[in-house]
């Protein structure tokens, strides 16, 4: 006598696999395809839980210093200064400080050196480019470092070193944390200030850049010096 009910195979739910660990999806699909946390983690393994990582950005990295990285984020000595030797080698990739040295023919060449240095500081820097009689980069020197959105900049500061190195000129610049590049009232009586102090000691105050995120104002460009 045959069954009331036809036999019927039952496929047995099989568990999903378990998802690719970030090596495996950098392997199986690039570096570019991981987020961010997961750069990290291919960086640091995962060893522990990381979830602090999720909040660690490129800015963070940049304005951090290693002791500072490793209270915020919970990070080892090791990680912490792993990541900033990271951070380091990426900036001397970019901008290589041997060969060829800066030489400024034009504002976008100091726009160009300076805005991956100093996009991502939450203060107001000065520095100092010092420059030979071939507008070659001498040294670069960070003259004062304000609050928010106040530097303050003296001219023995700036001229100090410069008259030490026997430079022949010095191109100033300094960073907006706001973002915006356009120079205050203040910016611009201090650069015609350092210009005419710069002109007693035969020192030619070439530029002044501010530079903002990813944009920069020139004042000899716009005729502002």
């Amino acid at each position: 006598m045959s069954s009331l009910f036809p036999d019927y195979e039952y496929a047995v739910p099989r568990a999903p696999p378990p998802p690719l660990t970030a090596r495996e999806r950098a392997a199986q699909f690039g570096p570019q395809a991981l987020s961010l946390p997961e750069l990290w983690e291919l960086l640091l393994g995962p060893a522990r839980p990381r979830v602090r990582l999720a909040e660690l950005t490129l800015a963070d990295l940049a304005t951090h210093t290693a002791a500072a990285l490793r209270q915020r984020f919970g990070l080892t000595e090791r990680e912490a200064l792993r990541l900033k030797a990271v951070q380091e080698l990426a900036q001397r990739w970019n901008h290589p400080s041997a060969e060829p040295p800066l030489r400024v023919t034009r504002p976008q060449d100091v726009a160009h050196y300076l805005l991956p240095r100093m996009r991502y500081l939450e203060q107001e820097e000065f520095r100092a480019l010092l420059l030979n009689t071939k507008n070659g980069l001498l040294a670069e020197v960070t003259v004062s470092v304000g609050t928010l959105d106040l530097s303050v900049a003296h001219p023995r500061e700036i001229f100090r070193e410069a008259i030490r190195q026997s430079a022949a000129g010095v191109l100033l610049a300094h960073n907006h944390p706001s973002g915006d590049p356009q120079p205050s009232p203040e910016d611009i009586r201090l650069t015609q200030q350092l210009s005419a102090a710069g002109k007693l000691l035969g020192i030619e105050v070439v530029d002044h850049l501010v530079l903002g995120h990813g944009r920069w104002f020139s004042l000899r460009e716009k005729g502002l010096l």
